[in-house]
């Protein structure tokens, strides 16, 4: 058939057995995006809570920085749902007027739920640095710092254990927050019965997973790059143990996404044939060959033998922004075989399309770019305000 434009994008259909409301791909490219920058939300996260929580010392230095830099993240994290939406004004009629059989309602509490508490968790741990920043600024400065710091410049032992105990409790409950923030993302998509690449129940699991490899990996590779564009020191110490964290969350990862597919492969139901024919047709480069082959593998091995042998600091700083880059591709390669992907297979079960992102328009390829490069630079606004790495503590 020949090429019909669609909503993001070009399609073509590839067999006679597309029925006319298979051309298009109504999930397109913004929706890539929204489980992608979930993702790294709530596996930025996880990585403050493995010190917070958990007390794992040698991910202190980034402790900070990984709240600071999920809030970045998570201000843009419905941007591009609103694109995808043809009246975004209606957006708050979802909280306002929720219906209990919508899966999206519940994402809007969770998601306004978790931004609250993540603001508290970044107010309640920078509070000291707070009280030092209000005392030494003047006028309006001075002003945003006080409230800032809940308009209480009291920095005692005692105040300061109260404030540990509420860090920890606000961290505690964010862990389940959080999982449950990017989990929701993957139950939307596994409930989706009559998609058989969706329908299965390791979906909410493998967004988790991939989450927590997205956040951590993003973490890596924007401390590493910050330090080198600022000329500050890197912690290499705090980037072995990262890595190491990464390389755990990975192993889960991967295993469970090529589990799928041999679940599929095994079981051999009536729906095997269209995944066959979907991934070694349309999904083959996307899925085998940048997937699975150049960053699942190669991001694998490396991650191996950066945790495992003890390298020189040198080597572990030219690897480490690499091998997260890497698999921050691999996660958004993942994010794309898996939404644009299962809307590639016919109704019919008999035919394919492929689709094209569009480079202008509303949910355009630039569009993503530019959503991409938004949070960096909220997060170099919050940096002026949060100091990412000078703790300035009052003495007691």
């Amino acid at each position: 058939m020949s090429g019909v434009a669609a909503h993001g994008g070009t399609v073509a259909a590839l067999s006679n057995y597309v029925f006319p409301n298979d051309w298009h791909v109504h999930w397109s490219l913004m929706i890539v995006l929204y489980p992608y920058i979930t993702g790294i939300v709530a596996g930025a996260f996880i990585v403050s809570s493995l010190y917070h929580v958990f007390g794992i010392k040698g991910l202190k230095p980034i402790s900070r920085f990984s709240l600071v830099f999920a809030l970045a993240f998570l201000a843009c994290a419905t941007w591009p749902l609103l694109l995808h939406l043809g009246h975004p004004e209606r957006s708050l009629s979802m909280l306002l007027t929720p219906n209990p059989t919508s899966a999206m309602a519940g994402f809007g509490y969770i998601y306004s739920a978790y931004f609250i508490l993540l603001v508290h968790e970044i107010l309640f741990i920078y509070r000291p640095t707070t009280v030092v920043l209000w005392k030494e600024s003047t006028g309006l400065k001075a002003k945003m710092y006080a409230m800032l710091a809940f308009f209480n410049d009291n920095v005692s032992e005692e105040a300061m254990q109260l404030d540990h105990k509420i860090i920890s409790f606000l961290a505690a409950v964010g862990i389940p927050m959080a999982c449950v923030l990017h989990g929701y993302v993957g139950f939307i998509f596994g409930g989706i019965k009559a998609n058989p690449l969706w329908a299965t129940p390791l979906m909410p699991v493998i967004f988790l997973l991939s989450a927590c490899v997205s956040g951590i990996a993003g973490i890596v590779f924007a401390y590493i790059l910050i330090k080198k564009v600022t000329g500050g020191e890197v912690d290499v110490d705090c980037i072995r143990t990262a890595l190491k964290f990464l390389w755990g969350f990975f192993i889960l990862d991967f295993v469970f996404e090529m589990l799928e597919v041999f679940t599929h492969f095994y079981m051999s139901t009536h729906h095997w044939h269209v995944l066959e024919n979907l991934l070694w047709g349309p999904l083959y480069n996307t899925y085998w060959l940048y997937q699975v082959k150049i960053f699942s593998v190669i991001p694998f091995i490396l991650l191996g033998v950066l945790s495992l042998v003890k390298l020189k600091d040198r080597v572990v700083l030219f690897f480490a922004p690499i091998v997260s880059f890497m698999i921050l591709i691999q996660v958004l390669l993942m994010r794309w075989n898996v939404v644009i992907g299962g809307q590639l297979m016919s109704k019919s079960t008999r035919g394919q399309v492929t689709f094209v992102p569009e480079w202008l328009g509303r949910e355009g390829i630039l569009v993503a770019i530019g959503i991409m490069i938004a949070p960096m630079v909220i997060l170099f606004i919050l940096s002026r305000i949060f100091p990412l790495w000078v703790e300035k503590e009052v003495a007691e």
